[in-house]
């Protein structure tokens, strides 16, 4: 992605925050409130899945997968919400990439369909296969895979010779395991993994059941590791907060980046737009599980979340403080108002996508070509997320920052997806 400008530059330097010193200080410390409220619950959300896999590996049923998938999906409600810190902190898109990357070659982890996209030419890795193997070969180099490790995944496996597809950890990582291969297109359906694959000795399906499980362990051990490094990295004295705040005029800059290139390149346009264009279940965020649509829904609330200084943690307290909105109210009440009400509309429109999935259309149907009712739901959200986009760039304006949008050319170069 690159960046993009708007008719109305954020990037014309104005004066930088003349005024509003203490006002910026408490923002910045109320975000990085926010940021530590979040993280905690994703680490705890993450530990709750980590003892659910261990219970469905220790016993496979029915059942305890059920319970995992369960876990999986609630622990991605509070990391969504997390995703608009990114962008604008470095220390976090540094480290995204271990818990949230995707798409993945889903073949250097385990078997896949061979008829099916996971089978990309273009990537040598993306039939490795790690479950069925002990003994690999990247970049020229023979790997001992016979103890599936974090430290396997994370330092050897993961983004391997340099391609971001070969996605060996983090939340699709696991997600894969979970569900497996979604083979159904934009038709019903999500991964329909039997609890088998797991099973140790007689009975096991899909070969190399004790390495699968093995793997599904290391990943979620890694998982819950790299939250619990970014959760203290939020808390008091942690490196993302102390940077935030050695720099106030950086760190309101940060804030509105991360807000603006969320809601404009890497939602509306990489998440949703791009997929709708291409008619492509492969650009599904969630695309085994089929919980896309929440993964959508609580990137927009996270989104609110910041510029309102209102978060709503997992045990249902709220965590509520001063705000890039109190800053913008201050500078230019109009421009606050229409953006407040831009930010709900979105949330409203996501909820509309969210609500039809979980009353029977998945994200990937809506996506299939002649889906009318879906492309409708989905351009309805990204026109409501680039229509915001635009007044946080007139907040950007009103308080005299400087900010890069992350673009997307499905939304600023549409001809350039065919090419």
């Amino acid at each position: 992605m690159k960046p993009v400008l708007f008719a109305l530059s954020a990037t014309t330097a104005l004066a930088a925050f003349p005024v509003y010193a203490l006002e910026k200080a408490d923002v910045l410390a109320h975000y990085a409130d926010i940021a530590a409220a979040g993280y905690a619950d994703s680490l705890a959300t993450a530990q709750a899945l980590q003892a659910a896999v261990s219970a469905f590996i220790t016993a496979p049923s029915e059942e305890s997968q059920a319970v995992a998938k369960a876990a999986w999906v609630a622990a991605r409600v509070p990391y969504q919400q997390t995703e608009a810190f990114r962008f604008g902190n470095a220390i976090v898109d540094d480290w995204e990439g271990r818990v949230n990357a995707w798409p993945l070659d889903e073949g250097l982890i385990d078997y896949v369909d061979m008829d099916s996209a996971a089978v990309n030419e273009e990537n040598e890795l993306a039939l490795l296969n790690i479950v069925a193997n002990s003994t690999v070969t990247i970049g020229g180099e023979a790997i001992d895979a016979t103890e599936i490790t974090p430290g396997l995944l994370g330092e050897v496996l993961h983004e391997a010779e340099g391609i971001e597809a070969n996605v060996a950890t983090g939340y699709h990582a696991i997600e894969f395991l979970l569900w497996g291969q979604d083979l159904n297109g934009t038709e019903a359906g999500a991964g329909a993994r039997p609890f088998t694959d797991f099973v140790v000795g007689e009975g096991c399906t899909g070969g190399n059941c004790d390495r699968r499980a093995a793997y599904l362990k290391a990943a979620t051990d890694l998982l819950v590791a790299d939250l619990e490094e970014m959760a203290a990295n939020w808390a008091a004295d942690g490196a993302a907060r102390t940077g935030l705040l050695d720099d106030p005029d950086a760190g309101i800059s940060a804030i509105l980046t991360g807000l603006g290139s969320l809601s404009y390149g890497e939602l509306a346009g990489e998440r949703m737009k791009l997929g709708l264009m291409l008619h492509d279940p492969e650009e599904e965020h969630d695309c085994f599980s089929d919980m896309t649509h929440l993964s959508h829904y609580y990137d927009g609330l996270g989104i609110r979340n910041v510029y309102t200084g209102s978060y709503t943690r997992v045990d249902g307290s709220v965590v509520s403080g001063a705000s890039i909105s109190d800053l913008v109210k201050a500078a230019d009440p109009a421009v606050d108002t229409q953006l407040r009400a831009e930010l709900d509309a979105s949330v409203a429109a996501l909820g509309r996508l969210k609500e039809t999935a979980e009353a029977g259309m998945a994200y990937d149907q809506m996506l299939g070509m002649g889906n009318q009712e879906g492309a409708a739901l989905i351009n309805a959200s990204v026109e409501a997320l680039v229509t915001q986009t635009r007044s946080i760039q007139r907040a950007v304006a009103a308080l005299g920052a400087q900010i890069e949008v992350e673009g997307s050319d499905s939304l600023d170069n549409p001809m350039a997806v065919f090419q």
